[in-house]
């Protein structure tokens, strides 16, 4: 899994901020961490580039990530994901469509979410349930989808993370979306804009350094 990402030229890394827990108690640490690392690189008017993202700044969360590639308006494919979406699908999602994990009642819901990370762009956190029948488990889950600029500056990429809570039981899961949080860019940009030029308020001017020779005057004392 080192390799998950590719050769990636950003040089920014991911930290652990607060996290939020299932009813189980299993950290939702990936997702926090995820979002924190992407947040690094924003900047003050655009999102990150896919190019941006280096796996050594994730590697510790890799088989909860995976990118997307948007192939038509709200749907796109997997271009890489990590173990745990392989197993949650038993299978290699490699190629397939990110709707390809929701039940067809779903399926609108992730596709209005995605429509909205890549045109506005946003942000998606979803609550994801798969039912418990035929021998499985009721599973819990979240997502979240983060917008990627591609090399040609498109916003045509997604850095996601979903994390399930449970035993995966029997494969393939599918899911419904009880809960989605959808939030603009632009909303997470203007604090860190803020914060700059508050930051910036508190720098002082520095004034140019002076010799002091022409100000002195050398004065000698002599004991009798």
């Amino acid at each position: 899994m080192k390799t998950f990402f590719g050769n990636g030229s950003g040089s920014s890394f991911g930290k652990i901020v607060a996290m939020d827990r299932f009813a189980s108690g299993r950290s939702l640490s990936p997702i926090r961490q995820v979002e924190a690392y992407w947040t690094a690189l924003l900047t003050g008017d655009s999102v990150p580039k896919r190019s941006q993202v280096d796996p050594r700044g994730l590697e510790n969360v890799l088989e909860y990530t995976f990118i997307l590639e948007r192939i038509a308006p709200g749907l796109a494919r997997f271009r890489l994901a990590g173990s745990h979406l392989n197993k949650l699908a038993g299978m290699e999602v490699r190629g397939m469509p990110l709707t390809a994990f929701f039940e067809p009642s779903a399926r609108s819901q992730i596709s209005d979410a995605l429509e909205q990370v890549f045109a506005r762009p946003a942000i998606a956190e979803l609550s994801l349930t798969s039912a418990g029948r035929l021998g499985r488990t009721q599973l819990q889950a979240r997502m979240i989808l983060l917008p990627l600029k591609s090399d040609l500056g498109d916003v045509s990429r997604v850095l996601g993370v979903m994390v399930c809570d449970g035993a995966i039981g029997a494969t393939p899961r599918r899911f419904t979306i009880p809960d989605t949080r959808i939030r603009a860019v632009s909303d997470v940009q203007a604090p860190q804009q803020q914060m700059e030029r508050e930051l910036a308020g508190f720098a002082e001017d520095q004034e140019a350094f002076k010799r002091p020779g022409s100000h002195l005057r050398l004065v000698s004392s002599r004991d009798n």
